[in-house]
């Protein structure tokens, strides 16, 4: 048995009825049941007024009922919104009125909620799902995603990746984060298991391995940043994790040295690096990095394209084109009109990433043209960051910068607040007491991956000649106020 994305239905339903889908924490069940679940939930969801061409909020963290949910959406024709927990009520509240849903289900309560005031049927059809991203307007940005893309998606993991039957997956990215599909589609599509895997057992690296190994993960996927973090656990390795034999990165550039310390603790791994933003459905590009990397570029290249989709560079500025690209932003025509254009018959995306293609067609990232980051996964738009902080409390204006390590990899962001009692222009100095509690106050509004390790109050803060703020100078009075090596936060 297993999930056919391109029809959106379940297939081979006698076959391998018995074998694991699905694990979280709590429980694990069978395709079998996997099944029966998915047609309860779907009925449970009629009932409630859920209907199809309208869109459903899923709120939750990892558990068994976030993916039926999912499934079911899928099987309705209904589009799914995916919020992660993490994010504050107020989020997810903007969220729900924003693409009106009839309703929202509360995955950990396994609960349908009233939903906005005035429930809208949605304006394109055939979506799969609206994920929101950082916007730097301060709005989260809606990707429409078309169900036609998932089944691409899903279909290049199945037919490229040579994976073996049945593999199992571990799940750990957030669902609103797209690169979690990974593991859901690839686990579904191939009849394999999905070990899903909640912050609070990452957050013990000695229960982590113990839970990956006694679920027999067979498929890594992740940011090489999560991967970083590991490595501060000896029994992360191949002794403790035996049938972990391939590791799938993307959203952040992977280092020779990165793969060669990979090496050192699974020396039988695959390792594959992937590309590709949100609005274009998880990844675009591909290649399996292969020994010896002497010689080898710092980052490594982001792949090939793959078979349903188009790579090129337009003024330096990775462009991508195939059916698998968004459908544009939601409910944000000037956004979408910015960064889609059609490229021999098929939607095209501006990536905003600047890169290069050589003679063997890798594609090499170098990084961005704007103020968007991507720090431990998680793309960031620094323009909503700023946009929070100037709803303090007595904030003027606000900025904020990511500091980088000297091989370029990000660290953390610092944001930079002009209150009233201001300092003279361009000086630092300690946030007034109004200030005490920003985190508290932030947390209202944004993720926690989305706030600052730290505030700084600034007097006036430095322009470019564009009138815009210098976050280069920022970065540098903040450097030049430490004068001492910065120290790694978590």
């Amino acid at each position: 048995m297993y999930f056919d994305f391109d029809r959106c239905e379940f297939a081979e339903l006698d076959q391998f009825t018995d074998a694991p889908a699905l694990r979280d924490t709590e429980r694990a069940i069978n395709w079998a049941q996997l099944y029966a679940a998915t047609q309860a939930w779907q009925a449970r969801a009629t009932a409630a007024g859920v209907k199809p061409g309208h869109a459903l909020v899923i709120s939750g963290h990892k558990q068994i009922e976030f993916v039926v949910a999912m499934l079911g959406c899928l099987r309705m024709g209904v589009t799914y919104v995916p919020v992660d927990s993490i994010n504050p009520p107020e989020r997810l509240k903007r969220i729900i009125d924003r693409v009106a849903a009839v309703k929202w289900y509360n995955a950990a309560l396994d609960a349908f909620e009233d939903g906005a005031a005035e429930p809208l049927p949605l304006a394109e059809p055939g979506l799969a799902y609206i994920m929101f991203t950082s916007g730097s307007t301060g709005e989260p940005k809606g990707v429409q995603i078309g169900r036609d893309s998932v089944g691409l998606f899903a279909g290049w993991i199945r037919e490229c990746l040579t994976l073996g039957p049945r593999p199992v997956f571990m799940n750990q990215m957030l669902f609103s984060f797209d690169f979690s599909l990974f593991d859901l589609c690839g686990a579904l599509a191939l009849g394999g298991l999905c070990v899903l895997c909640p912050r609070e057992t990452i957050a013990d690296p000695e229960a982590f391995v113990r839970y990956l190994a006694d679920n027999g993960v067979q498929v890594w996927a992740s940011t090489p940043a999560f991967v970083r973090q590991q490595f501060l656990n000896d029994d992360f390795n191949e002794a403790h994790l035996p049938r972990l034999k391939a590791f799938v990165f993307g959203a952040e550039s992977l280092s020779p040295a990165m793969a060669e310390q990979l090496w050192e603790r699974f020396p039988s791994a695959r390792i594959i690096n992937s590309y590709g933003p949100t609005e274009a459905t998880c990844s675009t590009t591909w290649v399996e990095i292969e020994r010896p990397l002497t010689g080898a570029r710092n980052p490594l290249p982001i792949g090939r394209a793959k078979p349903y989709a188009e790579v090129f560079l337009d003024d330096g500025e990775i462009c991508v084109a195939g059916d698998h690209v968004m459908r544009g932003y939601f409910g944000r025509p000037d956004l979408t009109a910015q960064s889609l254009f059609l490229h021999n018959g098929k939607r095209a995306y501006r990536t905003g990433d600047i890169g290069e293609i050589d003679d063997n067609g890798l594609v090499y990232f170098h990084g961005r043209r704007d103020d968007q980051i991507k720090l431990n996964g998680y793309r960031i738009e620094l323009g909503e960051v700023d946009a929070a902080l100037t709803g303090l409390n007595g904030v003027h204006a606000a900025a904020t910068i990511a500091l980088r390590r000297p091989d370029g990899t990000l660290i953390r962001m610092i944001g930079f607040v002009s209150t009233p009692k201001s300092l003279d222009p361009g000086v630092l100095g300690p946030l007034p007491p109004t200030l005490s509690d920003w985190k508290q106050q932030l947390g209202e509004r944004l993720p926690p991956y989305m706030i600052p390790s730290e505030l700084v109050a600034c007097g006036q803060f430095p322009t470019s000649v564009s009138d815009k703020v210098d976050r280069k100078r920022l970065e540098a009075l903040y450097r030049e106020a430490n004068m001492r090596p910065l120290k790694e936060k978590t």
